[in-house]
Protein backbone atom coordinates (compact mmCIF):
# COMPACT_ATOMS: atom_id res chain seq x y z
CA UNK A 1 0.00 0.00 0.00
CA UNK A 2 2.94 2.39 0.97
CA UNK A 3 4.35 1.99 -2.02
CA UNK A 4 1.53 2.12 -4.45
CA UNK A 5 0.68 5.18 -2.90
CA UNK A 6 4.37 6.74 -3.52
CA UNK A 7 3.96 5.82 -7.32
CA UNK A 8 0.82 7.18 -7.34
CA UNK A 9 1.51 10.27 -5.82
CA UNK A 10 4.42 10.42 -8.16
CA UNK A 11 2.59 10.42 -11.44
CA UNK A 12 0.49 12.64 -10.11
CA UNK A 13 2.58 15.18 -9.36
CA UNK A 14 4.78 14.61 -12.91
CA UNK A 15 1.78 15.47 -14.57
CA UNK A 16 1.04 18.98 -12.52
CA UNK A 17 4.33 19.49 -13.03
CA UNK A 18 4.14 18.53 -17.09
CA UNK A 19 1.14 21.08 -17.09
CA UNK A 20 2.60 23.78 -15.31
CA UNK A 21 5.63 23.49 -17.55
CA UNK A 22 3.02 23.89 -20.39
CA UNK A 23 1.96 26.81 -19.25
CA UNK A 24 4.89 28.48 -19.49
CA UNK A 25 5.92 27.10 -22.92
CA UNK A 26 9.09 25.53 -22.44
CA UNK A 27 10.78 22.85 -24.49
CA UNK A 28 10.66 19.41 -24.38
CA UNK A 29 13.73 19.34 -21.66
CA UNK A 30 12.51 22.34 -19.98
CA UNK A 31 8.71 20.08 -19.32
CA UNK A 32 10.46 16.77 -18.23
CA UNK A 33 13.08 18.78 -16.01
CA UNK A 34 9.78 20.37 -14.02
CA UNK A 35 7.98 17.30 -13.95
CA UNK A 36 10.88 15.70 -12.78
CA UNK A 37 11.65 18.09 -9.85
CA UNK A 38 7.63 18.29 -9.27
CA UNK A 39 7.63 14.73 -8.94
CA UNK A 40 10.78 13.50 -6.54
CA UNK A 41 11.77 17.09 -5.11
CA UNK A 42 9.51 16.72 -1.59
CA UNK A 43 10.76 13.17 -1.29
CA UNK A 44 14.63 14.23 -1.96
CA UNK A 45 14.47 16.77 0.82
CA UNK A 46 12.70 14.39 3.15
CA UNK A 47 15.27 11.69 2.91
CA UNK A 48 18.04 14.28 3.05
CA UNK A 49 16.38 15.27 6.58
CA UNK A 50 16.25 11.91 8.00
CA UNK A 51 19.80 10.60 6.50
CA UNK A 52 18.52 8.33 4.01
CA UNK A 53 20.87 8.23 1.30
CA UNK A 54 21.13 7.61 -1.86
CA UNK A 55 17.62 9.19 -1.92
CA UNK A 56 14.50 6.95 -2.80
CA UNK A 57 14.41 7.54 -6.53
CA UNK A 58 18.41 6.94 -6.86
CA UNK A 59 17.82 3.01 -5.44
CA UNK A 60 14.67 2.43 -7.59
CA UNK A 61 14.60 3.55 -11.32
CA UNK A 62 11.07 2.94 -11.05
CA UNK A 63 10.74 6.53 -9.61
CA UNK A 64 12.79 7.80 -13.03
CA UNK A 65 10.51 5.28 -15.46
CA UNK A 66 6.99 6.34 -13.71
CA UNK A 67 8.13 10.19 -14.15
CA UNK A 68 8.97 9.72 -17.81
CA UNK A 69 5.83 7.70 -18.69
CA UNK A 70 3.27 9.99 -16.82
CA UNK A 71 5.40 13.12 -18.71
CA UNK A 72 4.69 11.89 -21.98
CA UNK A 73 1.53 11.06 -21.41
CA UNK A 74 0.68 14.57 -20.34
CA UNK A 75 2.72 15.44 -23.31
CA UNK A 76 0.57 13.21 -25.53
CA UNK A 77 -2.70 14.13 -24.16
CA UNK A 78 -2.39 17.30 -22.94
CA UNK A 79 -5.15 18.96 -24.98
CA UNK A 80 -7.28 16.54 -23.66
CA UNK A 81 -6.03 17.10 -19.84
CA UNK A 82 -6.12 20.52 -20.43
CA UNK A 83 -9.48 20.49 -21.83
CA UNK A 84 -10.29 20.37 -17.44
CA UNK A 85 -10.12 23.71 -16.70
CA UNK A 86 -9.20 22.37 -12.70
CA UNK A 87 -7.03 19.81 -14.29
CA UNK A 88 -3.89 20.73 -12.49
CA UNK A 89 -5.54 21.68 -9.39
CA UNK A 90 -7.09 18.02 -9.28
CA UNK A 91 -3.78 16.45 -10.25
CA UNK A 92 -2.02 18.70 -6.96
CA UNK A 93 -4.31 18.08 -4.87
CA UNK A 94 -4.34 14.54 -5.08
CA UNK A 95 -0.33 14.30 -5.34
CA UNK A 96 0.00 16.03 -2.00
CA UNK A 97 -2.91 13.61 -0.35
CA UNK A 98 -1.06 10.97 -1.56
CA UNK A 99 2.35 12.57 -0.77
CA UNK A 100 1.23 13.67 2.69
CA UNK A 101 0.64 10.10 4.10
CA UNK A 102 3.97 8.30 2.23
CA UNK A 103 6.06 11.22 4.33
CA UNK A 104 4.45 10.65 7.57
CA UNK A 105 5.47 6.75 6.98
CA UNK A 106 9.05 7.28 6.55
CA UNK A 107 9.13 9.06 9.75
CA UNK A 108 7.39 6.73 11.53
CA UNK A 109 10.15 3.81 10.27
CA UNK A 110 12.55 6.68 11.21
CA UNK A 111 11.33 6.45 14.54
CA UNK A 112 10.54 9.93 14.95
CA UNK A 113 8.14 11.63 16.94
CA UNK A 114 4.73 12.66 15.52
CA UNK A 115 4.93 16.44 15.25
CA UNK A 116 7.92 15.50 12.92
CA UNK A 117 6.15 13.10 10.98
CA UNK A 118 3.51 15.60 10.11
CA UNK A 119 6.21 18.07 9.32
CA UNK A 120 7.43 15.09 6.80
CA UNK A 121 4.61 14.78 5.40
CA UNK A 122 4.09 18.03 4.65
CA UNK A 123 7.52 18.68 3.09
CA UNK A 124 7.20 15.69 1.41
CA UNK A 125 3.69 16.82 -0.51
CA UNK A 126 4.44 20.43 -0.67
CA UNK A 127 8.29 21.35 -1.82
CA UNK A 128 8.41 19.40 -5.00
CA UNK A 129 5.75 22.06 -5.72
CA UNK A 130 7.53 24.55 -3.78
CA UNK A 131 10.60 24.05 -6.24
CA UNK A 132 8.78 23.55 -9.33
CA UNK A 133 7.01 27.02 -8.79
CA UNK A 134 10.55 28.96 -7.58
CA UNK A 135 11.48 27.28 -11.67
CA UNK A 136 9.19 28.74 -13.33
CA UNK A 137 8.75 32.19 -11.87
CA UNK A 138 6.09 31.89 -9.61
CA UNK A 139 5.13 32.62 -5.85
CA UNK A 140 4.63 28.92 -4.53
CA UNK A 141 1.24 27.90 -3.35
CA UNK A 142 3.08 26.96 -0.04
CA UNK A 143 3.22 30.84 0.74
CA UNK A 144 0.27 31.97 -0.68
CA UNK A 145 -3.17 32.73 1.66
CA UNK A 146 -4.34 29.52 0.08
CA UNK A 147 -5.23 26.48 2.15
CA UNK A 148 -2.13 23.74 0.92
CA UNK A 149 0.01 23.06 3.87
CA UNK A 150 -2.33 23.11 6.29
CA UNK A 151 -4.06 20.27 4.64
CA UNK A 152 -1.64 18.19 4.58
CA UNK A 153 -0.99 18.98 8.41
CA UNK A 154 -5.00 18.25 9.25
CA UNK A 155 -4.14 14.68 7.20
CA UNK A 156 -1.44 14.09 9.64
CA UNK A 157 -3.26 15.21 12.66
CA UNK A 158 -5.97 12.77 11.02
CA UNK A 159 -3.50 9.93 10.73
CA UNK A 160 -2.16 9.82 14.14
CA UNK A 161 -5.44 10.10 15.84
CA UNK A 162 -6.83 7.30 13.98
CA UNK A 163 -3.96 5.12 14.59
CA UNK A 164 -5.14 4.70 17.70
CA UNK A 165 -8.06 2.89 17.44
CA UNK A 166 -8.35 -0.76 15.59
CA UNK A 167 -8.03 0.22 12.59
CA UNK A 168 -5.82 -1.56 9.78
CA UNK A 169 -2.98 0.61 9.16
CA UNK A 170 -4.18 0.75 4.86
CA UNK A 171 -7.37 1.74 5.44
CA UNK A 172 -5.89 4.67 7.89
CA UNK A 173 -3.37 5.76 5.32
CA UNK A 174 -6.10 5.73 2.85
CA UNK A 175 -8.46 7.61 5.11
CA UNK A 176 -5.82 10.67 6.01
CA UNK A 177 -5.04 10.91 2.38
CA UNK A 178 -8.38 11.82 1.58
CA UNK A 179 -9.00 14.48 4.40
CA UNK A 180 -6.07 16.25 2.98
CA UNK A 181 -8.03 16.25 -0.97
CA UNK A 182 -11.51 17.00 1.04
CA UNK A 183 -10.00 19.97 3.33
CA UNK A 184 -7.62 21.28 -0.21
CA UNK A 185 -11.06 20.78 -2.32
CA UNK A 186 -13.54 22.52 0.68
CA UNK A 187 -11.01 25.31 1.03
CA UNK A 188 -11.28 26.06 -2.74
CA UNK A 189 -14.72 25.83 -3.48
CA UNK A 190 -16.07 27.63 -0.36
CA UNK A 191 -13.09 30.32 -0.89
CA UNK A 192 -11.68 29.40 2.40
CA UNK A 193 -7.91 30.82 3.38
CA UNK A 194 -5.43 31.48 6.15
CA UNK A 195 -6.12 34.95 7.92
CA UNK A 196 -4.79 37.87 5.74
CA UNK A 197 -1.80 39.45 8.06
CA UNK A 198 -1.75 42.43 5.92
CA UNK A 199 -5.44 43.54 5.98
CA UNK A 200 -6.26 47.45 7.67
Amino acid sequence: MFYSLDILGTIAFAISGVLVAFNKRMDLFGVLIIAFVTAVGGGTLRDLLIGETPVSWMKDMTYTYVVLVAAFFAIVFRRKINYLRTSLFLFDTIGIGLYTVVGIEKGIIAGLHPVICIALGTITATFGGVIRDILCNEIPVIFRKEIYATACILGGITYFLLSNFPIQNDIVFIIAGIVVIVVRLLAVKFKIALPNIYSR
